[in-house]
């Protein structure tokens, strides 16, 4: 299993915006076959600031999001006109 954690920040008031677009893209990631989990958070005291927990069988599972057709739509194309990606970190778990 391969986990992605990524940090988003939206453009001030944009909040609303960047919170839809993250619904749709939760929505369509969660159907594919090798996503084992995609949850979006918010941060509880900024609410400009999201949080993307998201778990791939494997390399191949999250190569293959990151050529989806919505995550090129969502992610690459809309996204980055509401906000701002801070953070992206690659994890394993340890056993």
């Amino acid at each position: 299993m391969v986990v992605l954690a990524v940090t988003w920040m939206a453009k001030a008031g944009r909040e609303a915006e960047v919170a839809a677009v993250f619904a749709k893209l939760a929505e369509e990631s969660r159907k594919e076959g090798g996503c084992l989990m995609y949850q979006v958070h918010r941060h509880k005291t900024d609410p400009r600031r999201f949080f993307i927990y998201e778990q791939y069988k494997d390399d191949a599972a999250l190569e293959a999001h990151r050529s989806a057709p919505h995550f090129l739509r969502y992610a690459k194309k809309e996204l980055p006109k509401l906000g701002d990606r801070i953070e992206g970190q690659l994890y394993e778990p340890l056993g």
